[in-house]
């Protein structure tokens, strides 16, 4: 493998079904896991390996209500398996035959290009999380799309890395949307946007970048034609006048400057000390209030809802929002447990 030509496969496996599938990608995928639990696509989905692999190498897409199966590097084999053994998806209520399968495999992808290269974002480009989000919008209007240009430049720095590929020059990224005032998805404070990005990487169609990646936010598409690419030159000044280089360093740093920032203790655990001892105040005088009343009055569990943004009681049992446990699903993936809370097969 080389900076050039990395010997990475990725593969595009398209179902076609005998109806159009108005599902999400959660729901297909649960469908695997509970219906096909021994076929190696399988271990791919559930959260076998999201320890081992930070990026998922099998995504599951629904464009113009079909599926689309990406399998990258580890994830082309099982990816490629599903034509032999799976001619159906039963998801309880509504049954999918396959009619038929088209495939598309390819090498030598994440190889920096002599060239700029155009993407579309199929799908909603979830950039911003809480984090990201209030440094956005703390920047200045002039530097908002730099700023987007530099986060998207060290998510794909990220990627590579991922994969295996060392980007010693860097990659240079260019964002084109039409509104810089993103809108909100989700119930996870993303933000959101829509258009396409210039690069000098060549990436897999349909992998999803951002947030939200296994939930199918982010999916793009090349609008270029991979034979008109050139790799054996430098990009020059004026190609790159108006883009942001991202270097490998640039990841490197931003981690260490969170792995050495330290908390300012002296101050905190004052607050935190006098903050403790008004709450075990508080604490005890709700607490004899609360043993009065228990004492003297006999009453009936509550069935309403006592915050529409945390727990539900009904018939005496707390029930979690669907929203709250699909939080952090790009970190640890999806598990089998997970998707029994999500759906119903």
């Amino acid at each position: 493998m080389n900076e050039l030509f990395p010997d990475i496969k990725t593969t595009v496996l398209k179902l076609s079904t005998d109806k159009p599938v108005r599902k999400t990608p959660y729901q297909v995928k649960g469908v695997f896991i509970k219906k096909h639990a021994s076929e190696p696509i399988t271990p791919m989905l559930d959260g076998t390996y999201r320890k081992k692999f930070s990026y998922p190498r099998v995504q599951v897409k629904i464009l113009n209500e079909q599926i689309y199966i990406i399998g990258i590097k580890e994830g082309v084999e099982p990816v490629l398996s599903i034509p032999e053994k799976i001619k159906e998806l039963d998801f309880g209520n509504i049954t999918f035959a396959i009619n038929d399968f088209e495939e598309e495999t390819l090498d030598q992808q994440f190889a920096l290009s002599g060239s700029l290269v155009k993407y579309s974002f199929l799908t909603s480009w979830a950039a911003l999380n809480h984090v990201t989000g209030n440094k956005y919008r703390s920047t200045p209007f002039k530097k908002k799309k730099s700023y987007l240009n530099k986060l998207l430049g060290t998510n794909l720095i990220f990627l590579a890395k991922e994969m295996g590929v060392s980007i010693k020059k860097g990659i240079y990224t260019k964002v084109e949307i039409p509104n810089l005032h993103p809108k909100s998805i989700d119930d996870n404070k993303w933000k959101s946007f829509k258009g396409d990005f210039k690069t000098n990487i060549i990436l897999p169609n349909y992998i999803g970048l951002g947030n939200g990646i296994t939930r199918g936010y982010g999916t793009i598409s090349g609008l270029f034609d991979i034979k008109t690419v050139v790799f054996d030159k430098e990009l020059d000044g004026e190609e790159t006048k108006d883009m942001d280089l991202v270097l490998p360093d640039d990841l490197s740093k931003k981690r260490k400057k969170i792995k050495d920032k330290k908390p300012m203790e002296k101050r905190f655990n004052k607050e935190k000390s006098f903050k403790g001892i008004r709450k075990q105040r508080n604490k005890d005088s709700l607490g004899s209030k609360k043993r009065y009343y228990k004492k003297n009055r006999n009453y009936a569990k509550s069935k309403r809802i006592l915050s529409e943004d945390f727990d539900v009681v009904a018939n005496g049992n707390i029930i979690i929002p669907e929203k709250e446990s699909d939080l952090q699903d790009d970190q640890r993936f999806n598990t089998e447990k997970h998707h029994k809370q999500q759906h119903k097969f």
